[in-house]
C-alpha cells in the first residue's frame, strides 16, 4: 500500500462501530439513556440558574426603588416587587405624599397589603399602576377585550391572567377576599369585590396579583390603619383622614439616575424611619449571594454524575471485551492494525456518549419545562425555555470527549487481543 493512502480497515471504522451497538443493544440503550440524563441535568442546573439570576435581578421591573418601613431591602424587595415574603410593615401615608411631590421622583405608586384571594395576594394601589406604569420601556399593562381599569371609590378588582387561569375568575366575576397573606377558609372577608378587567399577560409577577382601589384595603372589615400612631378604623360613609392612613412600600420610579444616590443618602444613611430599596437588581444579587452554596452544590452533584455516566459507559464496553477477542483476532488476521481495532473501542464510546447527548436534550428541555412552571406558579417569573447558555455546547462536547476517554482501557484491552490465542478452535 502507498503510504498516504487509507488503511481498508479505518473506512470500515463506522461499520464495525455499528455492529457492536446492534449486538450489545440493551446495554447500550441502558449506556445511552445514563448519559442522557446525566448531561441533560447538567444542562439543566446550569441554565436554570443562569435565567433564574438573570430573571430576579435583570429582569422586567418597571421601577427604579422600593420605599418601605425600616428594614431588610431584600424583604422589601421580595414583597413588593415579587409579590413573596411578608412586609417588613407599614410606613405613614404622608411619607407617600412627600416622595410624590420630591422633583427628583417621575412616578410614586404606593402599595397596601393585608389579603389575599385563594392564595394570590390583593394589592391595594392607584390607578396609575394601570395608565403611567410601564414594565418594561413602552409598556404598560393593557386590559383583555371588555374591560376596564377599577373606580377607585367602588369595590372593584382587576386581575393578572395567572390568577384568572387558575382560580376560574373572569371579567364580571364577584369574589370575597381572605385576611391576610396566606389562604385560610375560615378567614373570609364580608365584603364583596367585582371583576372589572383582566390584564393580558405580562410574563412578570403582576400576573399572580388582584390589583383593588387602596380605599378597598383600608376599608376592609377588621383593618386597623396606625399612620398617626394610634388605632383608627375607617367607617362607612366617612371620608378617611390622611393622618390615619398607611401604606405598605412606596414604588418608585426616577427621573434621573442621580436621584437614587441622593435619596439613598437621605433616607438609609442619614434617615431613621423608613428604608430604600435601591437599586433593585444589586438587592437581588445579594440573595443570589446568599444562595450560592445551593448552586454550587447543584453545579458539583451534575458534574459528579458525569463522571459516574463516565464509568457506566467504560464498564459497558469493557465487559463486552471477553466475548469480543474473538472477533478482533479475526479482525488482526485480515490484516487491521492494532490501531484499527483501539480506534475502533474509542470511537464506539464516543458514539454511545453522543447519542446520549442528543438525547440529554431532550431530557433538558423536560427538567426545564418542569422547573420553569414551578417558578413560574410561585413567584410568577417566566423562564424562556428556548434561551441559550454556552453549557449546550460545552455539556454535550464535554460528555462526549470523557465518553471517549472512558473508552481508552477498553481500547487498551482490545489492543492487547492475542491473535494466535484466540483464533485457535475452542474446545
Amino acid at each position: 500500500m502507498k503510504s498516504g493512502h487509507q488503511h481498508p480497515f479505518l473506512g470500515g471504522l463506522p461499520l464495525i462501530v455499528r455492529k457492536s451497538l446492534r449486538q450489545h443493544l440493551l446495554s447500550t440503550v441502558i449506556t445511552i439513556v445514563s448519559v442522557a440524563l446525566a448531561a441533560g441535568l447538567m444542562m439543566a442546573v446550569f441554565a436554570i440558574d443562569s435565567q433564574t439570576y438573570k430573571a430576579f435581578t435583570g429582569g422586567p421591573m418597571g421601577f427604579d426603588a422600593v420605599l418601605g418601613a425600616r428594614g431588610s431591602q431584600l424583604q422589601l424587595v421580595l414583597n413588593s416587587i415579587f409579590h413573596l415574603e411578608t412586609s417588613p410593615g407599614n410606613i405613614p401615608w404622608q411619607l407617600y405624599t412627600t416622595i410624590k411631590e420630591d422633583p427628583r421622583v417621575e412616578l410614586a405608586i404606593p402599595y397596601a397589603l393585608g389579603d389575599n384571594y385563594r392564595g394570590y395576594r390583593m394589592v391595594g394601589t392607584v390607578e396609575e399602576i394601570l395608565t403611567r406604569f410601564e414594565y418594561q420601556p413602552g409598556q404598560k399593562f393593557s386590559l383583555q377585550p371588555g374591560g376596564r381599569i377599577f373606580d377607585s371609590s367602588r369595590r372593584e378588582a382587576v386581575i393578572g391572567s395567572f390568577v384568572a387561569q387558575k382560580t376560574g375568575l373572569g371579567l364580571n366575576s364577584r369574589f370575597k377576599p381572605y385576611h391576610g397573606l396566606v389562604f385560610n377558609e375560615e378567614d373570609q372577608h364580608g365584603e364583596e369585590f367585582l371583576v372589572v378587567g383582566v390584564l393580558e399577560p405580562t410574563n412578570t409577577p403582576a400576573d399572580r396579583v388582584i390589583w383593588i382601589p387602596i380605599e378597598g384595603i383600608f376599608r376592609m372589615g377588621g383593618h386597623v390603619l396606625r399612620g398617626s400612631g394610634t388605632d383608627y378604623q375607617a367607617q362607612s360613609g366617612q371620608e378617611i383622614p390622611d393622618e390615619h392612613k398607611e401604606v405598605s412600600s412606596v414604588m418608585l420610579k426616577f427621573k434621573n439616575p442621580q436621584a437614587g444616590f441622593a435619596l439613598d443618602q437621605t433616607i438609609n444613611k442619614q434617615g431613621k424611619v423608613a428604608t430604600l430599596a435601591w437599586p433593585l437588581g444589586s438587592v437581588m444579587a445579594e440573595l443570589f449571594q446568599k444562595l450560592g452554596w445551593v448552586s454550587r452544590v447543584l453545579s458539583l452533584v451534575a458534574c459528579l454524575v458525569v463522571l459516574v455516566v463516565a464509568g457506566s459507559v467504560l464498564a459497558s464496553i469493557y465487559n463486552t471485551m471477553n466475548e469480543r477477542r474473538r472477533e478482533f483476532a479475526i479482525l488482526r488476521a485480515l490484516g487491521a492494525r492494532k490501531r484499527t481495532v483501539f480506534s475502533a473501542i474509542v470511537l464506539e464510546a464516543a458514539t454511545i456518549s453522543a447519542l446520549g447527548a442528543l438525547l440529554g436534550f431532550v431530557i433538558y428541555a423536560l427538567i426545564l419545562a418542569f422547573a420553569a412552571a414551578i417558578i413560574r406558579n410561585q413567584t410568577g417569573v417566566v423562564l424562556n425555555l428556548l434561551a441559550l447558555h454556552p453549557v449546550h455546547l460545552f455539556a454535550p462536547l464535554g460528555i462526549i470527549l470523557i465518553g471517549a476517554l472512558a473508552g481508552i482501557v477498553p481500547a487498551f484491552k482490545a489492543y492487547a487481543t492475542d491473535v494466535a490465542s484466540n483464533l485457535s478452535p475452542h474446545s
